[in-house]
């Protein structure tokens, strides 16, 4: 039976590195259609829950994965010793930045060392972490030839960006669309082949390199521009009398050249804060500056000093020193509907006021029962009318569905607006302010 055949035919075993966002999600979809899945990640924590059919990430089916469990289609282990056994492997790791925001790909090194104790021919390896170019074939192909053994001939080498977005009911992982680039043309094939298997459009590029540039330019294209709208928002507020939302509202309604992004007090989630980072430091390899996308990435992570200087002006005009005031943060995942708080711009935001000495600092979000920020632990308030009232200012920084805002602007002194999700109270008053509506 060749490869081809034994994949097509569900006779091959998958294994998938990282168990988190990206490879969850992935593991369930191969092991509910059919296919022996057996994960791998370094957390014995994420390992135990799986191995007992328990889920911890929102935009997996609970019932989905207990039943991949029970049926004997899906497993977890915390050690690389099954790879020898896996026909294809995935490399869904973590990919941060390091303090001086240089990229950090020693989780995708690792995966990559471990894959090599059990390589053998006739695999395919993936890598699906987001990176910079020359990532599969600059780090993860040299590692995997220490083998003896040659890509294309002996094992398949490719590239699969990841298309995760958290808390999207549309798309998942099974309906987005992904891309392959394989390292040599076979190696494309397969993994598309592969991939085909749980997705149901896989678009083929060149090579790797395209496939990391092309992840890249998703993200970054997004940063640029939210960036564009964030500060246009902070004009409009100087300008006073343009209400950047209605801006925006009114120029959606061309049909063709426009596409609408918003204003808000940060950028959050793991890769649009990160990419421009990961494409600044190859580019410097190659003496080239990416100036403007460099500029949109300061733009977004200055917005949460914005808010703070917002949050302080309010504070300004009221009978409270600012180290006294009682501050209320609603929502402090990094987007709407979601319990992921990666790289959140309200996190960033209570940061900021703890190291300014704010004391009386508190939270609410449905979906983050407890976090930590600077060492202190924080766990959310039940919102009521009577803490909204004893908040000095309740700043709406995640515009989560479930929030009864009509409760929550007719109960706080004073609410500032960070995600215009207030827009639909009629008469909103003048202890409402919403950033970017160019009111004073």
């Amino acid at each position: 039976m060749t490869l081809e055949e034994k994949i097509t035919t569900k006779n091959i075993t998958i294994g998938v590195i990282g168990l988190g966002y990206v490879g969850l999600p992935l593991a369930v979809e191969y092991a509910a259609t059919g296919f022996n899945t057996i994960g791998i990640d370094v957390d014995p924590k994420k390992v135990a829950m799986i191995n007992k059919g328990k889920n911890y990430i929102d935009d997996v089916d609970d019932a989905m994965l207990k039943s991949a469990v029970k049926d004997g289609n899906l497993s977890a282990e915390d050690h690389y010793r099954s790879v020898k056994k896996m026909d294809v492997v995935f490399i869904c790791v973590p990919t941060p930045f390091t303090e001086t925001k240089d990229p950090d790909i020693s989780y995708i090194v690792a995966a990559t060392e471990g894959i090599l104790l059990g390589l053998r021919k006739g695999q395919i390896i993936i890598l699906k972490s987001t990176t910079f170019p020359n990532t599969t074939e600059g780090y993860v192909l040299p590692i995997l030839e220490r083998s003896g053994m040659k890509v294309g001939k002996d094992f398949y080498l490719a590239f699969s960006p990841e298309r995760i977005d958290p808390g999207n009911k549309q798309f998942n992982t099974a309906n987005t669309p992904t891309v392959v680039g394989g390292v040599t043309k076979t190696c494309t094939k397969l993994a598309s082949l592969v991939t085909a298997q749980v997705i149901d459009q896989v678009v083929e590029v060149s090579g790797p390199k395209v496939g990391e540039m092309e992840k890249l330019l998703e993200n970054i294209f997004r940063s640029v521009n939210i960036a564009l709208v964030n500060e246009l928002a902070q004009l409009c507020d100087r300008m006073e009398g343009v209400d950047m939302w209605e801006v925006i509202e009114a120029a959606k309604t061309k049909p063709f050249g426009f596409m609408p992004f918003y204003p808000g007090p940060g950028i959050g989630g793991h890769c649009i804060l990160i990419d421009p980072y990961y494409l600044s430091w190859i580019a410097r390899k190659y003496d080239f500056q990416t100036n403007f996308i460099n500029l949109a990435a300061e733009t977004n992570e200055g917005m949460p000093f914005y808010v703070k200087n917002m949050i302080f002006r309010q504070l300004g005009l009221m009978p409270v020193a600012m180290r006294d005031a009682n501050i209320l943060m609603l929502g402090v995942a990094f987007k709407r509907d979601v319990d992921d708080t990666r790289h959140s711009p309200a996190l960033r935001i209570m940061e900021i006021l703890l190291e300014d000495n704010v004391r009386k600092l508190h939270y609410n979000d449905p979906w983050v029962p407890e976090v930590q920020v600077n060492g202190k632990t924080f766990r959310s308030r039940k919102l009521t009318p009577a803490l909204l009232n004893r908040m000095d200012v309740v700043v709406i920084t995640t515009d989560h569905s479930e929030y009864d805002y009509d409760m929550i602007v007719r109960h706080a002194k004073v609410v500032i607006d960070t995600r215009n999700a207030t827009k639909k109270i009629k008469g909103r008053k003048s202890h409402v302010t919403v950033l970017g509506d160019g009111k004073k």
